[in-house]
């Protein structure tokens, strides 16, 4: 998406050509005018765009054909509505581009000393409202519960479990929801009882890490049961068509889970993915440059291993996978909610009869065909070789690959040591002294399975050249940055195009984004998290205080957006 001045870009090609206001922009768009002022060719023919007046408003114009820029008189009003399909919207300027970019940043500076010391989390809707979601939580570990890992040490001290979840919902935001609202707590409560059964049996010490995943997993099912089955019984039992809405919304919608569980005590991050968000570890090598390593694959019909997996549990079957989807319609082979992917035929047409619904899919025959469990992987954190993960929903990695995403934390890391060279403070930890920058210090892994993960189509799409510079570094919050790096980076025209674009029409071109970094690493020993101002949105600031202070009056409800709380 090259919108150099007035230029168009939809599948790699260029319409490109000067117009402006005469009556109505319908009018324009309508006209033989219109028809000679554009010509089309390819990128690469395009070198010398036609100018456009120096003096107006900059509007954004979006059909079902591309996206349109141009420039309005100044005294000319804006309508909201040119004709019923095409939407025609004053553009971004840079500077609001990126106040909409930071809207939605927080940032923590974990001061437990523990294993974390800050995180930094950003959102960007597409979709209205978004769909996606994100929660954290620490639980802080007494003493008697130690890990297979520490028994040998004979540690004592109290340890925390430390959760990071990213949630990207799809056909509304009511599952996304739910999961922000509960899944680490199921998680965690599975967890606690695996932990004292193993300390309960004389022959073990700690629970075996197998258990510790098997727990994981029991807690994503146990929810998934909740929102699906159980549900439906409790409606089945009270029929109601007053509250059938808001008790089956959960189910009717879907969401995957993205889930990071971090022991502070054996340094252990388990990861766990239903669906196709994606999580990508960050770790310095011994040449001075970053490796990206992903934790997780992407669970889509277009994963060889999941069509395996779907074909072999529902044989016979021809379209149980179909252009990469689950009987020709849901991408993600696993997530939360889906009901219509999960519940009968029987079940459907009842709730179809009574309540509300759709017919059951001509396709449908050995229900269920999503899942809820995750798979999970563990990885040893190390530290002392600075690393980080990246947690994201799909839409960040149609934009960048793992090696970029990686790269751009890698650089914004040195603008900081750089900064703080400079104001004589100590940001992040002294290894990273002596580091020389480069544009994007990252290489390549190439033990790296990249099965099952999808190349960025955006890419593609937006007619992006790969070779031209590309990034900035902006921002204060690690996540703002990758974000505005991902949606244009150096390409303000492209940026501020694609955050102009309103809902429905931005999904053509980009999906709701929420990213996630966290830094592990010794901090400040004080025992708090603090929110880090400087790359925390001033609304976000206040929702945080506000929330403090209604938790000091109310001891019973000590939730912000960090929970530590004792099992």
């Amino acid at each position: 998406m090259n919108l150099r001045k007035v230029s168009i870009v939809l599948s790699g090609i260029i319409l490109t050509g000067a117009w402006y206001y005469r009556s109505s922009l319908t009018a324009l768009f309508d006209s033989a005018r219109t028809r000679q002022a554009f010509s089309t060719t390819s990128a690469s023919a395009v070198s010398h765009p036609v100018e456009v007046a120096p003096e107006g408003k900059k509007v954004l114009a979006v059909d079902n054909a591309g996206i349109y820029t141009g420039t309005l008189p100044p005294s000319v009003p804006i309508s909201k509505e040119s004709t019923d399909t095409r939407k025609v919207v004053e553009m971004l300027s840079p500077e609001d581009a990126t106040k909409k970019l930071r809207r939605n940043e927080e940032s923590y500076l974990v001061n437990r000393g523990r294993g974390v010391f800050r995180y930094d989390v950003v959102q960007i809707p597409s979709n209205d409202p978004i769909e996606d979601d994100h929660a954290e939580k620490i639980i802080e570990i007494p003493e008697a519960v130690v890990s297979e890992d520490d028994a040998a040490n004979n540690s004592s001290a109290n340890s925390d479990w430390m959760f990071w979840g990213v949630f990207d919902g799809h056909s509304g935001w009511t599952t996304s929801a739910k999961l922000r609202q509960v899944l680490i707590a199921f998680v965690a409560r599975e967890l606690h009882a695996t932990y004292k059964a193993a300390i309960a049996d004389p022959t073990k010490t700690a629970p075996e890490q197998t258990k510790i995943d098997e727990a994981i997993k029991k807690g994503f099912l146990k929810l998934d049961n909740e929102i699906v089955n159980e549900s439906v019984e409790k409606l089945f039992k009270n029929p109601s068509k007053l509250v059938a809405a808001e008790t089956l919304a959960p189910a009717l919608s879907g969401s995957c889970a993205l889930l990071a569980f971090f022991d502070s005590r054996s340094q252990l991050l388990k990861v766990a993915v239903t669906g196709d968000s994606r999580a990508v570890l960050g770790r310095m090598g011994k040449n001075g440059k970053w490796t990206a390593t992903a934790l997780s694959e992407d669970q889509t019909g277009s994963n060889k291993a999941e069509e395996v997996r779907m074909r072999a549990e529902h044989p016979g079957e021809e379209h149980v996978i179909r252009n990469g989807r689950v009987l020709g319609g849901l991408e993600p082979t696993r997530a939360f909610g889906d009901a219509f992917y999960k519940w009968s035929q029987d079940t459907q047409n009842k709730i179809k009869s009574q309540f509300f619904g759709r017919s059951p899919s001509a396709l449908l025959k050995t229900p269920p065909y999503v899942t809820a469990e995750p798979i999970v992987t563990t990885t040893r954190i190390e530290p002392e070789n600075g690393d980080f993960v990246v947690m994201a929903t799909d839409g960040l990695w149609e934009m960048l690959t793992n090696e970029e995403v990686v790269g751009l934390v890698g650089k914004w890391i040195e603008e900081q040591k750089a900064s703080a060279a400079k104001n004589g403070k100590g940001w992040f930890n002294g290894w990273f002294k002596g580091k020389k920058p480069e544009v994007l210090p990252v290489e390549g892994d190439e033990k790296e399975d990249v099965a099952g993960q999808r190349a960025p189509i955006r890419v593609k799409q937006w007619g992006v050249n790969t070779d031209d510079p590309r990034f900035v570094c902006e921002d204060k919050n690690v996540a703002t940055h990758i974000v505005r790096n991902a949606l244009g980076g150096k390409n303000t025209d492209m940026l501020c195009a694609l955050l102009t674009l309103p809902s429905p029409y931005s999904r053509r071109y980009r999906d709701d984004l929420t990213v996630e970094v966290i830094f592990f690493g010794e901090g400040d020993k004080s025992g708090t998290v603090e929110i880090n101002e400087d790359a925390t949105a001033t609304s976000r600031q206040t929702s945080k205080q506000e929330q403090k202070e209604g938790t000091t009056k109310d001891k019973k409800n000590k939730e912000s957006n960090e929970v530590k709380a004792k099992l």
